[in-house]
């Protein structure tokens, strides 16, 4: 079982940034981060395969958000700038449950955290 523990969020005003962490009991190749704002399905924003040889955003934050991850720490990092209303969102990260392919899908994953939240006011 890996469990995941994420850190980091807060609120910002637009056009600010927050990091976010999160610390994971057991590396996977794939690594990625979900949002989910009220009232809307989850979705993939960022992961990060194979110690960072591949890494995908979401059209929505690309250019804005960094997936990074320090393996030796065991922690995935998500660096936000230019944080907009719109990302207001619980963030969640994520760990594959088996090898073979990376990507937002959630198909992906199989290990979730249990969210941090992350508001963006005007």
């Amino acid at each position: 079982q890996v469990q995941l523990a994420e850190s980091g969020g807060g609120s910002v005003q637009a056009g600010g940034s927050l990091r976010l962490s999160c610390s994971v009991s057991y590396w996977k190749n794939c690594m990625g981060w979900f949002r989910q704002a009220p009232g809307k399905e989850r979705e993939g924003v960022a992961a990060i395969f194979v110690g960072g040889a591949e890494t995908y955003y979401a059209d929505s934050v690309k250019g804005r958000f960094t997936v990074t991850q320090d393996v030796s720490k065991k922690t995935l990092f998500l660096q936000m700038n230019s944080l907009k209303p719109e990302d207001t969102a619980t963030y969640f990260c994520a760990a594959s449950r088996m090898t073979g392919g990376c990507g937002l899908g959630s198909r992906y994953y199989g290990y979730y955290g249990r969210g941090t939240m992350v508001t963006v006011s005007s």
